[in-house]
């Protein structure tokens, strides 16, 4: 068999993007459009009641500047665009969110064969029950990769969390082993982007896309706290891009080291290991926690021994780590929120087989699966269906649109353009 030829070059993959999406259905956008002052009187309502969705520039002032030419693929569909008086007068294109971007189709007609691609339904599948080709749903999907995460989701730069999690999710890249450098805050995924290699200079590249984009919204961002595992590669990592940070390792992965090497040899008092355990998590002070831990210690001395044993000093010797959580109330002190997010991301990358090509494409397709996950409803069952209706709704208090994909289209205005908006 010849072997397969691909590329492992890495490099950020997002771009800008001269295009302002709104919510307005096509019909009524190409009424107001043909009527210059209808359509000037029009576009101020929209800046005023979405300012985030322009680049700031737009404040000074703007002119009407032409009509893009018609499209062969839809022939029917012309936008208008404007031209910037301020800064580098860029040229911005107006759209309605009715429309995919490059023109490749319309809106609601996409909508369920993307909404299938999060749960990892191949191309040939959408192919056979919606048309086209596989290299049409393929191309469509990974355009979305070249959006900025943190931008398109986080609307406002108050709404950057300051509590972090990390933690890299283990996959095939051509038969080799990657590692899918992931960040959530607020119950969203702000960052994903795969590495080759699990040493920190990987992984401090890998996790600098995320401090890159934070820092296109909000240019002083400083995350205070991170919750990560034992490894101390990630924990490096993100103090080499935040001098600041407060690194708060996962009190549940010493827990479990515990789980594996006791609940077997020692049935009898494994439920007071348990109890004991979760007695120090619930500590509401260092002084109990500490009291708590030692008490723990001394009677793990008298029952228990071998790996379980050591386990437990394990657990003991990083008491201080632990005790950080105690600085930092609204820190995350497990990982489990990260967890939760890895589970769908793990059954997506369980039916598509991991990557096999490129670095730059499995990177934009991790990038458009992050995208998908924060834009796409919970589950209709859901109790926190009663409260929001996506992680990212939960993350801003607002939609622009009931439906999730109008809701991201419209998100991605002018993402990669944010350097300019947040600076003014």
């Amino acid at each position: 068999m010849p072997q397969r030829q691909y590329s492992k070059e890495q490099r950020k993959v997002s771009k800008t993007n001269p295009r302002v999406t709104l919510p307005i259905a096509y019909g009524e956008y190409r009424e107001i459009a043909s009527e210059p002052k209808r359509f000037r009187r029009w576009l101020d309502e929209m800046t005023a009641a979405y300012p985030e969705l322009f680049p700031c520039e737009i404040e000074a002032g703007y002119t009407l500047h032409d009509f893009l030419p018609t499209s062969v693929k839809l022939p029917d569909v012309r936008f208008r665009r404007i031209k910037l008086k301020a800064g580098e007068q860029q040229v911005l294109t107006i759209c309605s969110s009715d429309v995919m971007p490059y023109m490749t189709g319309y809106t609601d007609e996409v909508e369920k064969a993307l909404f299938l691609r999060r749960f990892g339904v191949p191309f040939w599948g959408l192919t056979y029950v919606f048309g086209r080709n596989d290299d049409y749903w393929y191309n469509m999907t990974g355009r979305f990769g070249r959006y900025e995460i943190v931008g398109t989701v986080v609307k406002g730069a108050d709404q950057l969390p300051t509590d972090l999690l990390a933690d890299e999710k283990h996959v095939h890249f051509n038969g080799e082993k990657g590692y899918i450098a992931t960040t959530v805050g607020a119950d969203c995924v702000l960052g994903a982007s795969l590495a080759l290699a699990a040493d920190e200079g990987a992984l401090t590249q890998a996790y600098g896309y995320f401090k890159d984009e934070a820092q296109h919204v909000k240019p002083n961002y400083q995350p205070q706290t991170v919750n990560t595992d034992g490894w101390f590669a990630t924990q490096n990592a993100w103090q080499a891009l935040f001098a600041t940070i407060t690194v708060i390792q996962c009190f549940l992965h010493a827990f479990l080291k515990i789980r594996e090497r006791a609940k077997r040899r020692f049935k009898a008092v494994y439920t007071d290991i348990q109890q004991q355990v979760w007695d120090i998590y619930q500590a509401t002070d260092r002084q109990t926690f500490f009291h708590l831990m030692a008490d723990f210690q001394q009677w793990a001395n008298q029952a228990l021994t071998g790996p379980a044993l050591d386990a437990v000093h394990k657990l003991c010797a990083k008491a201080d780590d632990f005790a950080l959580a105690f600085d930092h109330p609204t820190a995350y002190r497990t990982s489990n929120m990260v967890d939760r997010h890895m589970i769908p991301l793990d059954r997506w990358l369980s039916a598509s087989r991991h990557f096999h090509g490129n670095w730059r494409s499995a990177e934009l397709h991790i990038r458009t699966w992050v995208l998908f996950h924060d834009f796409m409803p919970y589950c209709p069952r859901a109790k926190i269906r009663e409260r929001a209706i996506s992680p990212a709704h939960q993350l801003n208090g607002f939609v622009y649109h009931e439906n999730w994909l109008h809701n991201l289209l419209i998100s991605t205005s002018c993402a990669g353009l944010m350097t300019n908006h947040r600076k003014c």
